[in-house]
């Protein structure tokens, strides 16, 4: 075999090395280091053994990227400094689901925000502290992911992502609210009011029911906690009330069903209610629902009156 032709494949293979460690990426700054040249770099480009993602930036043999290939290929052409932040940052800790094609980078530069394409970058001065690795991908911290993702999502969507934190382990104690924030008055009245794990929920239809009890003034439940045993989506220990959110897909089996039942008997002989309320309810009647509750809340049973109850078929 030609010398030249072995240096090019021995060349290719510390390519497809780089790029294994970094979800199928490389930089043009890592080419250059590795000895390809600007017409090496456009042979491949021409071949296909290289595809530009971004500037300056590259996917090796085929274009498509993970989500995470996707991440990384944003954070490695906004170039050194550069971190994954926000809502995107929050996705990689898995605090929130990814925030759809959009991706959030901070560069620490001076100046407002900008666009380069579906990359959106923030500038702010970063601290070193502040930055760190995930899967291989430069990320704020979570500390620094919580303080920037108050700036740019609902309250209740940063409540979530706290839940989301404590269900994970993650240890988020210091994280204090910054003067001259966006976010500093939502994230000062969460950590003023919000118990951080009390209200995670699994599903949208749980979501739902957690803003129907606010929306109606009820008490705070406790949500996704064991009561006697069993794992109660949601319930209020002093009234003896458990509520169960049905969805159709989750209980049309027959063992479902008389899963379901047999766990609601035992709670009822132990002295608490049981509310199922189901999907189709909560979309199409939700006042009737909150009524109903505010009246069981308002006049908690005693125990040998407790019953089984159904909202909704």
């Amino acid at each position: 075999m030609d010398a030249q032709v072995v240096a090019h494949t021995r060349l290719d293979r510390r390519i497809a090395r780089l790029a294994v460690r970094q979800h199928g990426l490389v930089t043009r700054e890592q080419l250059f280091a590795l000895g390809l040249s600007r017409s090496g770099i456009a042979r491949r480009l021409e071949r296909g053994a290289l595809y530009r993602v971004h500037r300056g930036v590259y996917a090796v043999r085929h274009p498509g990227l993970t989500k995470h290939g996707a991440w990384l290929a944003a954070v490695l052409t906004l170039g050194p400094g550069a971190a994954l932040s926000h809502a995107s940052a929050a996705a990689l800790w898995a605090l929130v689901s990814p925030p759809g094609p959009r991706i959030d980078v901070t560069v620490p530069t001076a100046g407002g925000r900008g666009r380069r394409r579906l990359i959106v970058v923030h500038r702010a001065l970063l601290d070193e502290a502040e930055v760190t690795e995930r899967d291989g991908i430069p990320v704020t911290t979570l500390l620094r992911t919580a303080l920037d993702l108050a700036d740019v999502v609902s309250q209740r969507r940063l409540e979530r992502a706290l839940d989301e934190a404590a269900f994970l382990g993650f240890d988020l104690s210091e994280l204090r609210p910054r003067r001259g924030r966006r976010g500093f008055g939502k994230l000062s009245r969460v950590l003023a009011g919000h118990d951080a794990g009390s209200t995670w929920t699994r599903s949208e239809l749980e979501e739902r029911m957690l803003a129907l009890c606010r929306s109606a003034g009820v008490p705070a439940p406790t949500v996704n906690s064991e009561v006697e045993g069993f794992e109660a989506d949601f319930h209020w220990p002093s009234q003896r009330l458990v509520v169960e959110t049905d969805g159709w897909s989750s209980h049309r089996t027959r063992s479902a069903f008389e899963r379901d039942r047999i766990r609601d008997a035992r709670l009822v002989e132990a002295g608490w209610r049981v509310v199922r309320i189901t999907r189709r309810r909560l979309a199409t009647d939700p006042g009737t629902v909150s009524e109903q509750l505010t009246r069981l809340l308002d006049a908690p049973p005693r125990v040998s009156d407790a019953k089984g109850l159904t909202m909704g078929a």
